[in-house]
């Protein structure tokens, strides 16, 4: 069984020019891996973290060797659902020998992150960010609580909701409940607002 939290971020001014930096960050590794996608035709997690890990290491530094594991997640979530997924316009079996279009992650795409880059231990809540790790208290329920401690955490999402507004979702499993889950997570026959398809020429 799946279970969600929603958290809103109390950001100070300043907290929000760094989380802002990060999205626009973790969307520029986006767009540069989506040509290799296209290329290749490789969005497969593992398979495409092969191929472009190194290269995206390279050439973003800054944004750290597993906020780029997390992009390549990104990529490979979103790809599953525009190429694979029977209702999209864009799904293999309709694209045929046509080559595939290229996909464009805006600005205020979603960020992913992991245990690797955010944790929640005793009400406070740690998370990277371009210029180091940035701490937040949380008032959580005891329910929300004994989630972090009993269940898998399966996904974790930090999405703008205005301007000056980020929220944070978490998706817990019961431990057993693995293959339900990742079907759940790779079930949405919507593309993302977020990414814009650019038709091959």
């Amino acid at each position: 069984m799946n279970y969600s939290l929603r958290i809103s971020l109390n950001a100070s001014p300043e907290q929000l020019v760094r989380l802002i930096a990060l999205q626009a960050a973790f969307a520029q590794v986006c767009n540069a891996l989506a040509p290799t996608v296209q290329q290749t035709r490789v969005w497969n997690r593992v398979a495409l973290h092969h191929l472009a890990y190194r290269s995206m290491r390279e050439r973003f530094p800054d944004v750290g060797s597993q906020m780029v594991c997390n992009a390549i997640y990104s990529v490979s979530r979103s790809c599953r659902i525009v190429f694979q997924h029977p209702k999209s316009p864009f799904n293999l079996a309709r694209l045929g020998n046509k080559p595939l279009p290229l996909l464009h992650f805006s600005d205020g795409c979603p960020v992913y992150f992991d245990r690797h880059t955010l944790s929640v231990k005793n009400g406070q809540l740690s998370m990277f960010t371009l210029d180091g790790r940035m701490r937040f208290a949380l008032a959580l329920q005891p329910a929300d609580e004994a989630n972090f401690k009993t269940k898998k955490l399966r996904e974790i999402v930090m999405s703008r909701t205005a301007v000056d507004a980020f929220d944070l979702s978490f998706l817990f499993s019961d431990l057993q409940d693995d293959e339900a889950t990742d079907a759940a997570l790779s079930g949405s026959a919507e593309i993302p607002e977020y990414v814009i398809v650019e038709e091959a020429a």
